[in-house]
């Protein structure tokens, strides 16, 4: 097996996108089962911090390790099964989500979960319970795990299907062999009502494969994961549009949300995305086709027939028209080529975000809130209102169908960022006192613990803990992730 111990070799496996550094004694990169639980056991025993690296792309420090060792993931990396009757993947948990698209694509089939970076190992989107644009549609991550391969922080391997274990109230059993099981008490903590990835799931009567699903590599090493996977869609379209006033922008993705939900006539949204003023100019040099004039703009998908695209395209058309959208300067996405156009569009935002604060060298100052729907217009220009009285530069964009918004502070001096994460807490407090959540998508990771503590209280936080001792007396994995190291 594989070790890298020169600090020049393994730089890379000490930092992640959020440019949040680290530091470890040594790096492994096992090909099989058999050598991580090798690897567990020994650094249970010796009570050895280890971290498991994804391919980098994270933003909270989750892969990224303050001591000890780190696991790669990247060897495993074999697409196991693709099953076109039943409509499942089986993939080894480091493939990369791109190769997975591309292979099922040549199946005509899709896997819906659609993180912005799709260079991401597919094993860390599931330890993230990740999200995208189609969310919308059709979910987060969890909805489409199937059953899972994990090595625990002791060295057993645990085997996991959705369907065949759930735990009775609140009191969970994993089954790890005839001889072994592991008894959980989940303790009642009230989750929100939003689109969430803050701290364990929890809930009665749960399904015993969705604890690990999103729990950010602290509870578990997954090896391999069963999926499930859709017929791909006949055809989309695909829409910028751009407003003058911010409200009508505001105004348009609420009515769109409300008719896809009635689902009347097929009228079903699949992404529903928005750019604010400051995140068009931002991009204004990489796309000169963006109207100067706009306050702000909504991308929009919608799924086609060829027997509805001609109608549905007519009823987007008459929406836009009521909700005063610039309708001089529409991107329309009908063809191949213009649908990848619009992509880059909407991907280019994060990828520009990310190298400003690597370029300064700042830690990411970028919001992952989400709210309510009946709250989200006022915290929407709560937010806003903030940032501009700081005189702080920002971006903001987001999956606003799901009431999510990245708003991304771009200081320009130490004193800037600093004042900046206040005004991040500020957002973060003002989310958890609508019910929301503090994150919706990227995780609590290295970054957020103390945002954590504000949405479910030491009290809270502590339950969450206590599960994690059961399955890591030692704490090992993942130590200084979702918790404090102490």
């Amino acid at each position: 097996m594989l070790k890298k111990t020169n600090r020049d070799e393994i730089e890379s496996y000490l930092v992640d996108a959020s440019n949040y550094k680290g530091n470890c004694d040594v790096v492994y990169f096992p090909e099989s089962e058999d050598e991580i639980i090798s690897i567990i056991k020994d650094a249970n025993t010796n009570k050895i911090p280890v971290t498991i690296a994804g391919n980098g792309t994270g933003l909270t420090g989750a892969r990224v390790p303050d001591s000890g060792i780190v696991i790669s993931t990247e060897k495993l990396n074999q697409i196991i099964e693709i099953n076109r009757e039943e409509n499942f993947i089986i993939v080894e948990t480091g493939v990369i989500l791109s190769t997975i698209l591309e292979k099922l694509k040549e199946h005509n089939l899709l896997y819906p979960p659609d993180p912005t970076e799709q260079n991401c190992f597919i094993g860390a989107t599931i330890a993230t319970n990740a999200s995208g644009a189609k969310t919308f549609k059709y979910g987060p991550t969890r909805d489409y795990v199937l059953s899972l391969s994990l090595i625990l922080p002791t060295g057993d391997k645990l085997e996991l299907e959705r369907g065949k274990n759930f735990a009775f109230n609140n009191s969970l059993t994993l089954i790890i062999s005839d001889e072994k099981r592991i008894n959980i008490e989940l303790p009642r903590i009230e989750m929100p009502n939003t689109k969430n990835a803050s701290g364990y799931f929890i809930k009665e009567n749960m399904d015993a494969i969705d604890l690990f699903i999103g729990s950010e590599g602290t509870l578990g090493i997954i090896t391999k994961a069963k999926l499930k996977v859709l017929p791909y869609p006949f055809d989309t379209l695909s829409c910028v549009v751009f407003f003058k006033n911010e409200v009508d922008g505001i105004n348009f993705v609420s009515r769109s949300r409300e008719l896809s939900r009635l689902n009347e006539n097929d009228f079903s949204a699949r992404a529903l995305e928005f750019f604010d003023r400051n995140a068009l100019q931002f991009l204004k040099d990489d796309f000169n086709e963006i109207d100067s004039t706009a306050s702000c703009a909504v991308w929009f998908e919608q799924e086609t027939t060829t027997e509805n695209e001609d109608s549905l395209t007519e009823e987007w058309f008459n929406l836009i028209e009521k909700c005063n959208g610039k309708l001089d300067n529409i991107w329309v996405g009908m063809q191949e080529v213009d649908k990848m156009k619009i992509k880059e569009f909407r991907h280019a935002i994060s990828y520009k975000v990310n190298e400003y604060i690597s370029r300064n060298n700042f830690r990411k100052l970028g919001t992952d809130v989400a709210v309510p729907d009946d709250v989200f217009r006022d915290f929407y220009f709560f937010c806003q209102n903030l940032v501009t009285e700081s005189d702080i530069d920002s971006v903001c964009y987001g999956h606003f169908g799901n009431s999510h918004i990245h708003l991304n502070m771009l200081p320009k001096s130490d004193d800037e960022f600093l004042k900046g994460k206040n005004l991040y807490k500020q957002i973060c407090e003002k989310a958890v006192e609508l019910k929301g959540t503090v994150s919706a998508e990227h995780g609590i990771g290295k970054i957020k613990t103390d945002y954590l503590l504000m949405m479910f209280g030491t009290e809270g936080v502590n339950k969450m803990r206590n599960i994690k001792k059961v399955l890591d007396p030692n704490n090992i994995l993942g130590r200084g992730t979702m918790f404090t190291p102490d």
